[in-house]
């Protein structure tokens, strides 16, 4: 399994570094986050219309619609993310396709932990967090066992991906060692 960057220090990258994507031209760079945008805002659209029998998995993996707070506008803002459970914990994983700048929706997040989480019809509201280093650890294998996307993900940015645990309203945080699984 390739090295993931480190924890302690987060890498800095200099003008025309040939590192993951930030070897990229600006423009083709700019381009590819403006197509990830816009395929979850589609994909999010027919999601919530067939209320998740359209497009409910993607690669074979389950999909949930995130909605945060913008942190800068204050309004809703909503991405359809693939997810796997944990206990009652969500994970959901901050690749953005291996960009070394971060998903917006977990900018967001950092701002305000609150959110809520739609799967197929249901609407459940979720306290969100980054995993902890033993957690990132644990579950960082199963997640690419499961998607080998993500190794390449990783390999193309220099920050480390972030695993974002989604606690639903009412559940306890589980810290504890657990099954990582796909909801059919």
């Amino acid at each position: 399994m390739p090295a993931l960057p480190s924890r302690s220090a987060p890498a800095v990258l200099g003008r025309g570094q040939d590192v993951g994507v930030a070897g990229m031209s600006h423009t083709r760079e700019r381009l590819r986050r403006f197509l990830i945008r816009a395929m979850s805002r589609a994909h999010g659209g027919l999601y919530r219309a067939s209320g998740g029998r359209l497009v409910g998995r993607v690669a074979g993996m389950p999909v949930l619609l995130l909605t945060t707070t913008g942190r800068r506008s204050g309004k809703p803002r909503t991405s359809a993310l693939t997810y796997f459970s944990d206990g009652a914990d969500l994970v959901v994983i901050g690749s953005f396709g291996g960009s070394d700048l971060p998903p917006a929706w977990w900018l967001n997040l950092q701002r305000d932990p609150q959110a809520s989480v739609l799967i197929g019809g249901a609407t459940s509201r979720v306290t969100a967090r980054a995993a902890t280093a033993e957690e990132h650890d644990r579950l960082w294998p199963l997640v690419t066992t499961t998607h080998r996307g993500y190794v390449r993900y990783q390999e193309r940015t220099a920050r480390l991906i972030p695993i974002v645990i989604l606690t639903p309203e009412g559940a306890e945080p589980r810290l504890a060692e657990a099954d990582l699984t796909s909801p059919a």
